[in-house]
C-alpha cells in the first residue's frame, strides 16, 4: 500500500491543531513555535504533492478511496488535479506567513476587565482551518467535501469573534460588540448556503445513487445517468448558491467587509486568500463537472452577477475610510473577475481564473499583512489617521506600494497575467461583458493609488512621526510574498503548466470549445 500523501497533508495540521491547543497556558511561546513548525512541515508535504503530480498524467492523481459509510455509498475518496494542487500549495504557503504575522495578535489583553485571550487557541484554530481547507481541495466524494466545507465555519467563527482587531476608535466594548456581529453574520450567511447545498447533495444522491464525483461524472458522460433538465438545474442552483456565498459573489457578499474589518490582519488574509477560494474552486470542480448543461444554462445570469461584483466592489472600495474595508471590497471585485473567468467557458478564462485564485491570494496577503503591521503601530484602521509614512518607514511604505500595485494588476506582477487571461477569455465569447469589466481595472488603480497617497505621502502626521519601520519578523513575512509576486509576474509558466491540462478537461466536461478568431494569423 502506497503512502497516503493527501491524507497526511490534511491530517498533519489537524494533529498540530490538537497538539497546539494542548500546550499549557503558561507556554504561549512554545505554542507559537509548534504551530509554525507544523505549518512548515505541511508546506513540505504540499511541495511533495506538487512534485509528484504529473500534469500530463491522469486527471485525478495520488488517489485514495475507502468506504466510510458503506450503507449510503459515502466514501473517503481523495484525488487532486492541477487546479487543486495549485490551491493546496497556495494554502500551505500562506499559513506559515499568517502564523508569523499573527505572532503577537493573541497575546493577553491588558484592558479594564483584564480580558485574556488563549494564545494556544488562536494558533490551533488557524491550523484547524488549514486542515479543513486542504481536505476540501482533495475530496472527490461530494458528501466528504460537504462535511469539511461546512466544518471550517466553526474555527473561522471563533477566530473572527474571539480574536478580533484591537484597533477600534470606540473602545474595547464597542469592538467586542462589532466582532460578535461580524462573526454571527459570517456564520449565518455561510450556514444558509450550506443548508441549501445539503438539500442539493441529498437530491444528487437520490438521482445518482452515490456521492463519488468521478463515478457520477463518468456516468453522465457515458449517458448511463440521465438527469432530467429541471432536476439538473435545481441541483446546480443548490450547489452554486453555497459556493457563491463563500466566493463571495454579489449580492451574497455583505458578510465579507464586516468579517475582514473586525478580524486581525492574518485572519482577514485567512478568510479572503484561503477560505473563500474553496467557493470558486468548487464551482470549477463540482458545478461544471456534475451539472454541465445547467452551468451553460445559468451562464448569462452568473456573468451579469460577476460583472456587478467587479464594478460594485471597486466603486465601494474607492469610497472607504477604513483600510481593511477597502481591501475587502477590492477582494469582492477580484472575485467577480474569478467567477467571470470560470463561466466565460473558454480555456483562457478558466486558466486565468485559476491563476487569479493563486495570485490574488499572494497579493492580498502581501497588502493586508503590511496593512496590519501599519495598523498595529498607529492603533487605527482609518485612512485619515495616516500621512507621510514613507518618510519615517520607507521599507513599510515600499512593500505596501508593491502589494497595492499587485492589487491593481500592474504588468510585471503576478495578478496581471491572471486578469489579462480572464478578460481575453471573456471578450472572445462575451465581448460586451469583457469591455464593461475593464472598468474594474480603472477603478482598481484609483482606489489603490488614492489609498497610498493618503496614507504614505504628504506631511508627516505627529502620530506617525515615531513609527518604526518593518522589523525582522515582519520582513520575513513580506519579502517572500513580494518575490513571488515578481517571479510569477515575469515567469508564470510553472503555474500554467500545472493548471492548463485540468482546465482543458473541465472544458471537455461542459462540451465547450474556444471561439475561433475572426481573422486568422498570417503564416
Amino acid at each position: 500500500m502506497s503512502f497516503p500523501l493527501l491524507t497526511a497533508t490534511a491530517v498533519l495540521p489537524a494533529v498540530g491543531a490538537i497538539a497546539t491547543a494542548a500546550v499549557p497556558a503558561a507556554k504561549r511561546t512554545a505554542a507559537k513555535w509548534l504551530a509554525l513548525l507544523v505549518s512548515l512541515a505541511t508546506l513540505v508535504l504540499a511541495i511533495v504533492v506538487l512534485v509528484r503530480f504529473d500534469p500530463d498524467g491522469d486527471r485525478y492523481q495520488l488517489t485514495e478511496s475507502h468506504y466510510w459509510i458503506k450503507e449510503f455509498g459515502v466514501r473517503y475518496e481523495l484525488g487532486v488535479d492541477g487546479i487543486a494542487v495549485a490551491l493546496i500549495a497556495l494554502t500551505a504557503l500562506l499559513i506559515p506567513f499568517i502564523v508569523l504575522a499573527g505572532w503577537h495578535d493573541a497575546d493577553p489583553l491588558e484592558t479594564g476587565n483584564k480580558r485574556w485571550r488563549p494564545t494556544q487557541g488562536f494558533f490551533a484554530l488557524i491550523l484547524a482551518v488549514e486542515a479543513m481547507v486542504i481536505i476540501s481541495f482533495e475530496a472527490t466524494d461530494v458528501f466528504l467535501f460537504y462535511i469539511f466545507f461546512e466544518a471550517m465555519l466553526i474555527p473561522m467563527y471563533f477566530l473572527i469573534g474571539g480574536f478580533g482587531d484591537r484597533a477600534h476608535e470606540h473602545g474595547e466594548q464597542a469592538a467586542s460588540t462589532q466582532r460578535s456581529y461580524a462573526a454571527v453574520k459570517f456564520l449565518l450567511y455561510n450556514l444558509a448556503g450550506g443548508l441549501i447545498m445539503l438539500a442539493a447533495v441529498i437530491g444528487l444522491y437520490v438521482v445518482a445513487g452515490n456521492f463519488s464525483l468521478t463515478e457520477i461524472a463518468e456516468a453522465r458522460a457515458s449517458g448511463s445517468l440521465d438527469m432530467a433538465t429541471s432536476t439538473e438545474r435545481w441541483l446546480f442552483l443548490g450547489f452554486f448558491f453555497a459556493f457563491a456565498v463563500k466566493a463571495p459573489l454579489w449580492p451574497l457578499h455583505t458578510w465579507l467587509p464586516n468579517a475582514m474589518q473586525e478580524s486581525t490582519a492574518p485572519v482577514a488574509v485567512l478568510i479572503t486568500a484561503v477560505v473563500d477560494k474553496v467557493g470558486t474552486f468548487a464551482m470549477l470542480r463540482f458545478c461544471l463537472q456534475l451539472f454541465p448543461e445547467a452551468s451553460k444554462w445559468a451562464t448569462p445570469v452568473i456573468l451579469v452577477l460577476a460583472l456587478i461584483s467587479i464594478i460594485y466592489g471597486a466603486l465601494l472600495a474607492v469610497g472607504q475610510r477604513d483600510i481593511k474595508r477597502l481591501v475587502a471590497y477590492a477582494s469582492i471585485s477580484h472575485f467577480g473577475f474569478i467567477v467571470m473567468g470560470i463561466f466565460a467557458m473558454t480555456s483562457q478564462g478558466q486558466s486565468g481564473a485559476t491563476l487569479y485564485m493563486v495570485n490574488h491570494g499572494i497579493s492580498t496577503a502581501a497588502l493586508m499583512l503590511v496593512a496590519g503591521f501599519l495598523i498595529s503601530r498607529r492603533g487605527s484602521r482609518l485612512i485619515a489617521d495616516y500621512g507621510g509614512v514613507q518618510k519615517v518607514a520607507p521599507v513599510l511604505a515600499g512593500t505596501f506600494l508593491i502589494g497595492g500595485l499587485a492589487t491593481l494588476s500592474l504588468p510585471g506582477l503576478a495578478p496581471f497575467i491572471s486578469e489579462f487571461l480572464v478578460l481575453v477569455g471573456t471578450f472572445s465569447r462575451y465581448p460586451v461583458i469583457g469591455i464593461i469589466a475593464t472598468l474594474g481595472i480603472v477603478l482598481a488603480a484609483l482606489y489603490t493609488l488614492v489609498l497610498y497617497q493618503r496614507t504614505m505621502t504628504g506631511p508627516v502626521k505627529p502620530e506617525v512621526a515615531a513609527m518604526p519601520d518593518l522589523r525582522v519578523r515582519e520582513l520575513v513575512v513580506v519579502a517572500p510574498l513580494v518575490v513571488l509576486l515578481i517571479f510569477l509576474g515575469v515567469y508564470p509558466k510553472p503555474l500554467t503548466d500545472i493548471v492548463n491540462p485540468a482546465v482543458e478537461q473541465t472544458m471537455s466536461d461542459v462540451h465547450k470549445k474556444d471561439p475561433q478568431p475572426e481573422v486568422e494569423a498570417a503564416k
